[in-house]
């Protein structure tokens, strides 16, 4: 079998190379940094591992006549047209919980920096100033503030259990409600949506996206969020308007935000949101750790070889034929 492998710029170099080559000895492994250069060897490919940095399209799909299984090497997968894989029998499967961990902690930390104001009070120092009147009114305490966490799923569960000791008060929003048990458990209690933005001090991300939910965070529901709260996305981009967020960036009610996914990635050198101060961002790495990249390579390679030796594949997302 042919296994294609789309990656990102350099993530074909090193150990990463030998890994797959030593992995699918016996199997043809070739890499694709770019859809241009994937689509050279569609044809033919049998197996593809994707990552979310580039779209798995229908007209793609279309012309990989043989392939039977797409690897996606992550948890999210709103970037493989899972409608067209379907009707061509291609197997879809993710790697679910993986990165968990890693993206819990990546919002602590966040929750943290912007409290602080750490952002700007490091940008000013490296430049030679000493910025300690103006960090005093802008850094605050967490302890005894409101967390809103949107999506009470794995991450969204691990990023409560991480902010408890921090004597905070835990709210969320979900349409699947945790059981009573498991809600004081973390200490958390649900609440409407427009509720939650309305009273947290901070709300994070951690939904899927879904048709239902894109640009959640309009412009109407980002004003209607607490003034001086701040807002975290380690999600999914389309769930904020990002001109949207722009503007209250700029003209409030939000102090700040910590932004790690973005509508276009790689996020372009001119766009807006890289200029707003008080923002936080990131590339797309709230997930990538030394720890939770291992642990996806693993799952996804060891789903890959299920599907070679006619096992059955884990974290199927669609199912197709053999």
């Amino acid at each position: 079998m042919k296994l294609l492998a789309m990656l990102p710029p350099g993530a074909d170099q090193g150990e990463p190379n030998l890994a797959l080559q030593r992995a699918f000895a016996g199997h043809e492994v070739v890499f694709a940094e770019t859809p241009e250069a994937a689509r050279q060897h569609l044809a033919d490919a049998s197996l593809l591992l994707s990552t979310t940095f580039y779209a798995v399209t229908r007209e793609m799909l279309e012309q990989a006549p043989q392939l039977r299984l797409i690897q996606v090497a992550g948890v999210g997968v709103d970037h493989v047209d899972l409608q067209a894989a379907k009707e061509q029998g291609i197997w879809v499967a993710n790697v679910t919980g993986a990165n968990t961990i890693s993206v819990a902690e990546h919002t602590v930390l966040a929750l943290l920096a912007l409290s602080r104001d750490l952002v700007a009070a490091h940008l000013a120092m490296v430049q030679g100033d000493w910025p300690l009147p103006v960090w005093m009114q802008r850094a605050h305490e967490v302890a005894g503030k409101t967390v809103g966490i949107v999506g009470m799923g794995r991450i969204g569960q691990e990023v409560a259990k991480r902010l408890a000791p921090f004597d905070l008060r835990l709210i969320y929003h979900d349409v699947v409600p945790l059981s009573k048990e498991k809600e004081e458990s973390l200490g958390v209690m649900r609440v409407g949506l427009d509720q939650l933005v309305e009273t947290a001090d901070f709300v994070t991300l951690h939904t899927p996206l879904t048709s239902e939910n894109f640009h959640l965070f309009d412009l109407e529901r980002l004003r209607r969020m607490k003034p001086g709260s701040f807002l975290i996305n380690t999600a999914r981009a389309e769930l904020i308007d990002e001109k949207a967020l722009a503007i209250v960036l700029q003209e409030g009610p939000l102090a700040g935000a910590a932004i790690d996914v973005f509508e276009e990635e790689l996020l372009p050198a001119d766009a807006p949101l890289r200029r707003l101060p008080h923002l936080l961002l990131t590339p797309h790495g709230a997930g990538v750790t030394a720890e939770a990249t291992t642990r996806i390579s693993q799952q996804a390679v060891k789903n890959l070889l299920r599907f070679i030796a006619g096992q059955p594949l884990i974290d199927v997302v669609v199912e197709g034929r053999r």
